[in-house]
């Protein structure tokens, strides 16, 4: 796994996930990928309309529906092949020079899993190309690719800058050893400032799980600062992040199961929801 997936989709925020991929290229010594995917437009089409056009005019019609399906298909490519000209040039003057351009028909999630044999990190925006400067939204993808995609996620977010800091919110459980796990393997993270934080649960022997977390990541050379907090987890974490001037939030990914998370929602869904910071979200 080597390449640094970056989401190139012509949105308000493309230059700042561009950013955020070269940081994330230039801090691994990684190949940068930008990626366009082609997604078909919601509009009628001369497949889907061929049933309900009369006998009469079914032919002539079919014919410039038909040229239009390629007018706008040609026009799409070309639109995507300049975003993502201009994305290379902006990683380039961030310091990324191995970098591969690619364009994809089709979804982005489904374009992310079938190139992720070869990746490293994928890197999207917290709002797509259909919220336009809406920089509250979230993405619709957004939870399909965390569902589905294994590699760590990094969510950019408005005027993304390199971090100097992170807070990572560990429960205690799986999800959360794992997170811990891939933050020391991957080197990311290495020289920032860790902000290791939990809120009390009913997960058993939390605050001694906390401690020997805490150790183990400045064994492994961080510097941490560790807080066990009480209250409602998303409203602890978000003043923690807010008093502490956080540059960046890490999770594990969705402790609870899907149909778990419809009754009783998910916390990492909130944080990304809710939360302007760039954000890692880990598998």
């Amino acid at each position: 796994m080597s390449k640094i997936i970056t989401c190139i989709d012509g949105s308000a925020m493309s230059d700042d996930v561009c950013i955020a991929g070269a940081w994330v290229a230039n801090t691994l010594n990684k190949p940068l990928m930008l990626l366009h995917a082609v997604e078909k437009a919601n509009i009628p089409t001369a497949d889907n309309l061929s049933g309900s056009i009369g006998l009469g005019a079914r032919s002539a019609l079919m014919k410039e529906m038909t040229n239009l399906d390629e007018q706008r298909s040609k026009l799409a490519l070309a639109m995507g092949k300049e975003l993502l000209s201009n994305a290379e040039s902006l990683a380039k003057s961030k310091g990324c020079s191995d970098i591969e351009k690619i364009q994809r028909h089709g979804g982005i999630v489904e374009a992310i899993c079938d190139l992720e044999v070869d990746t490293r990190f994928v890197v999207i925006g917290r709002s797509g190309e259909s919220h336009n400067s809406n920089f509250k939204a979230l993405g619709s993808h957004i939870e399909s690719i965390i569902r589905r995609v294994h590699s760590p996620i990094l969510i950019a977010n408005k005027d993304f800058n390199e971090p100097n800091s992170f807070m990572l919110a560990y429960d205690g459980r799986e999800t959360a050893d794992k997170a811990v796990a891939r933050i020391i393997e991957g080197g990311l993270l290495q020289n920032l400032s860790c902000h290791l934080v939990s809120v009390k649960n009913k997960q058993k022997n939390l605050q001694e799980k906390l401690q020997q977390t805490a150790k183990l990541l400045q064994e492994s050379g961080f510097t941490v600062e560790m807080s066990l907090l009480e209250g409602n987890i998303f409203d602890a974490l978000t003043q923690y992040k807010e008093t502490n001037a956080v540059d960046m939030l890490v999770m594990g990914a969705f402790s609870r199961s899907k149909l778990a998370t419809v009754f009783l929602g998910s916390n990492t869904l909130k944080m990304i929801e809710r939360t302007q910071l760039p954000m890692i979200v880990l598998r």
